[in-house]
């Protein structure tokens, strides 16, 4: 099991620009009216990859042991799987109990 060595200042550095850009484009589409139609799914992506970011590197798990990513990525997976299930059970009951 071979494991990396950890990041260096800079990338720390950079990683945090990384996530104040995204932070803003994630605002300025909220401002956005012509972004409106597709706001949800813009923002659950710009979220995901500032998720995965500060995952994989201020949790350090880029640079860990594939183990400890395995004990966070297994749970997180069932987890999602779990809330996407009831959110596809709720709407079923809800457009059940509507008639639409």
């Amino acid at each position: 099991m071979s494991e990396q060595a950890h990041a260096t200042t800079g990338t720390y550095l950079r990683v945090a620009a990384i996530l104040v850009m995204v932070t803003l484009i994630e605002v300025g589409v909220f401002y956005v009216p012509a972004f409106h139609t597709v706001l949800v799914p813009v923002l659950l992506v710009l979220s995901a990859f500032k998720f995965a970011l500060v995952v994989m590197f201020y949790m350090h798990l880029k640079f860990d042991s594939r183990f400890f990513a395995f004990l966070f990525g297994g749970p997180l997976l069932l987890a999602l799987a779990v809330v996407v299930s009831l959110l596809f059970i709720f709407y079923g009951a809800l457009r059940l109990r509507t008639g639409v």
